[in-house]
């Protein structure tokens, strides 16, 4: 089921068959909020006092600090899929859309763990990678990962645009990386502005830092320096090439096992932890203790970063135990 403001648009969707009635449904096990950041926090209440008392709600916008600060609910679980295109509305709906995507979840100290799990689970179920970090993190990384770069795109086309009535020939030789890199400014511009504001101490800070690395690069230019402009643009490549790119194997991957207290903001401090780390967690459950208050948390991670995550919980501490995946799970 689905709400819009828009009863076009909503009309739109029942015909497409997105949706298959309208209204808050209470039997709904997970809601999305998908709206301008500045109007999440409303969306978001309202859902949970309209839905079920088991709903998940969560959210899709790119700022999640002033979300999860307006809405501490426990089954509140502030949500990004760093996926998308210049597609609009329902019509650009792609049913492939989340496969491989990175997914950010910013559980906090009031998430209900059985409420996380049961996000993520769905989450995965649709294809997309799922990251946990907290709202704080979330906000300063997308800063240069997502919002920067739009702005970058938008700052292109205009400079192209605003060349290409004297220079009849600029828009066709404007292809290849051009287009590549300029391919998110085709997006319809309405989130935005919520975006910028919201986020906006990161977004200055970094595009002080990319002004500064222009300015690096306008030097050398200036100064004919070319093994200074290779040196640059080498650090660059060697930058892009390190992004990771594969899922490891199953032979790769290590299972943890780490008692909880079970009770909100435990299974947070976890995952926000490996997120901190750039730890993926490939898998994750939890089983509760029949008895007490504590739980366990059974979290699958590369194999590689197994000691290191190990340490990091010991650390804050967190005891912990592992395995590799495929090793006999007897005597645990």
């Amino acid at each position: 089921s689905g709400v819009d403001r828009d009863p076009s648009r909503l009309k739109r969707a029942l015909e497409m068959g997105v949706v298959s009635r309208e209204g808050f449904d209470r039997e709904a096990e997970v809601v999305f909020v998908a709206t301008p950041a500045a109007v999440v926090a409303e969306a978001a209440l309202d859902a949970l006092s309209r839905c079920g008392p088991s709903a998940v709600v969560t959210d899709v916008a790119g700022v999640k600090r002033p979300v999860t600060e307006a809405v501490k609910d426990p089954r509140f679980i502030g949500g990004h899929p760093m996926a998308g295109s210049e597609q609009e509305g329902v019509e650009g709906a792609d049913g492939e859309l989340f496969v491989g995507a990175t997914w950010v979840l910013t559980p906090t100290e009031e998430t209900d763990p059985v409420a996380y799990t049961k996000l993520r689970a769905l989450l995965v179920e649709l294809g997309a990678d799922v990251v946990a970090l907290s709202p704080e993190r979330h906000d300063a990384l997308v800063a240069v990962v997502s919002h920067l770069p739009h702005l970058v795109a938008a700052s292109l086309s205009r400079l192209a645009a605003s060349q290409a009535t004297d220079e009849a020939a600029l828009l066709r030789l404007a292809a290849g990386g051009f287009r590549d890199m300029t391919r998110v400014a085709a997006g319809h511009p309405a989130i935005w502005p919520d975006v910028c504001v919201a986020n906006a101490e990161e977004i200055l800070s970094n595009l002080d830092r990319l002004s500064g690395l222009l300015e690096e690069i306008r030097k050398l230019i200036v100064a004919e320096d070319k093994a200074g402009i290779y040196r640059w643009l080498d650090e660059a490549r060697a930058a892009r090439r390190s992004l990771p790119s594969r899922i490891p194997l199953p032979s790769e991957l290590a299972e943890f096992r780490v008692p909880i207290a079970d009770r909100p903001g435990a299974l947070a401090q976890l995952t926000t932890l490996a997120g901190s780390l750039d730890i993926n967690i490939y898998d994750l459950e939890i089983a509760h203790s029949a008895e007490g208050e504590k739980g366990v948390a059974i979290l699958v991670v590369d194999g590689a970063r197994a000691s290191e995550l190990r340490s990091a919980l010991a650390a804050v501490g967190l005891g912990s135990t592992y395995r590799p995946l495929e090793e006999e799970r007897s005597g645990w």
